[in-house]
């Protein structure tokens, strides 16, 4: 027999603290995650302390000759820094160490080209990835015929010579039309959800917080969840039957996460701009992680980068089954906040009565007798409303519901 075992490749990971109390070591740990889930393999990582990343190298000289010795002394591919690096720095460090030399920035979109299924996911990830080399196709290596940028051969890659700066952009292009027909869909769709009435809550929290498995629980979507960051890219939207036949539609978004690169923002906005449409949040929050403060704090920053504002937002601690501690977990800036577990469903009956709740907020109560001849009034309270009661007299019929004020006035 031929064994053909994929040969990992192998990385030291290089970052900079520039002040103490910082979240350094944790975004590092969050690196070496990140690393391994695009199929990498961590041989270890280094940390500078300095006032502030070396404008050429990244880091200082003394780290650069300590960065040569671990190389030397291994096996290793590469390095993968820690921040986004210039094309300068790309250089210098490659011309330094003599070795490949990658960013935060790269790895993320390697993951995002493995993880992308649909046309929209593949085309919004090219995209990322095309402009982020764009912009460094010279500094990528003197011998500019290397197929791969990122760990392994994944994406568009840097296919010799005749890819340059020219066909880069006319692909771009390209891209962007493909992605705004896409968009022009999703506008579209959107559309047909605000003429039949039907609210949108989006789902929105730090990768691998237990978006998909909410999802999952709450409406048998089938999402594909794993423990592992940007397990899903592709939004999914699916819809949720409540009390008293009201229905509201759950949308998945991209996962969040610190540092993350303005080129994936930027190709995945009429993704993420779900939440900007949406009725109301569902911010899950991984309560197990001892990070979750400070991931519930990027999720709000990415929000208000997206221009979400004055949405009602119901936290959701999720994978409270696997919490050590049992300090409870507070969101000042949530309306709502609420204990779950997804993957054992605890909670989610408390979270569905809630979003009944919240729907009927914009709407009015109604105890009337319709006469029998304009009986066809109640289609519409049916569709847009919450019809709670429902009985046939001699008079007329009598209806006890909630309505929204457009309903309420031909009532």
């Amino acid at each position: 027999m031929i064994r053909t075992d994929e040969v990992k490749e192998r990385f030291f990971l290089v970052g900079v603290s520039e002040q103490d109390g910082d979240d350094a070591m944790d975004s590092m740990e969050e690196l070496k995650d990140l690393v391994e889930t695009a199929g990498g393999l961590v041989l270890g990582s280094l940390i500078q302390n300095r006032e502030r990343i070396h404008p050429a190298t990244y880091v200082g000289k003394g780290k650069i000759e300590e960065i040569r010795a671990c190389l030397s002394q291994s096996d290793a591919t590469g390095i993968v820094c820690d921040d986004e690096l210039s094309l300068a720095q790309i250089r210098n460090l490659s011309d330094l160490l003599e070795t490949k030399v990658m960013d935060r920035t790269l790895v993320i979109l390697d993951i995002f080209a493995m993880r992308a299924h649909t046309s929209e996911g593949k085309i919004q990830a090219e995209l990322a990835q095309l402009k982020y080399r764009a912009a460094r196709l010279s500094g990528m290596g003197r011998a500019m015929s290397r197929l791969g940028g990122g760990i392994g051969t994944r994406g568009p890659g840097e296919k010799k010579l005749e890819m340059d700066r020219r066909l880069i952009g006319s692909r771009i292009s390209q891209l962007k039309r493909e992605l705004a027909e896409v968009c022009r869909h999703r506008e579209i769709t959107r559309g047909l959800r605000e003429k039949n009435k039907v609210p949108v809550a989006a789902i929105v929290g730090y990768t691998n917080a237990g978006k998909s498995t909410l999802l999952n629980a709450l409406t048998d979507a089938d999402v594909l969840e794993e423990d592992m960051l940007f397990a899903t890219l592709d939004p999914t939207t699916r819809l949720l039957a409540l009390s008293g036949k009201q229905q509201i539609l759950l949308t998945d978004t991209v996962g969040f996460i610190r540092k993350l690169p303005h080129h994936l923002v930027e190709a995945f906005k009429s993704t993420l701009e779900e939440a900007k449409y949406a009725d109301c949040i569902l911010h899950v929050v991984d309560a197990s992680s001892p990070n979750a403060e400070k991931q519930m704090h990027i999720v709000y920053e990415t929000l208000h980068s997206l221009g979400v504002e004055e949405k009602k937002i119901v936290t959701l601690f999720n994978k409270q089954d696997a919490r050590t501690d049992q300090e409870p977990l507070r969101d000042f800036r949530a309306d709502y906040a609420l204990n779950i577990s997804a993957k054992h469903g605890d909670g989610l009956e408390e979270l569905k009565s809630l979003l009944s709740e919240l729907l009927r907020e914009d709407k009015i109560l109604v105890e009337r007798v319709i006469s029998y001849q304009d009986a066809g009034v109640l289609q519409l309270v049916r569709k847009q409303g919450e019809l709670l009661e429902e009985s046939y007299e001699a008079d007329g019929i009598f209806i006890r519901a909630y309505v929204p004020m457009e309903v309420y006035g031909k009532l």
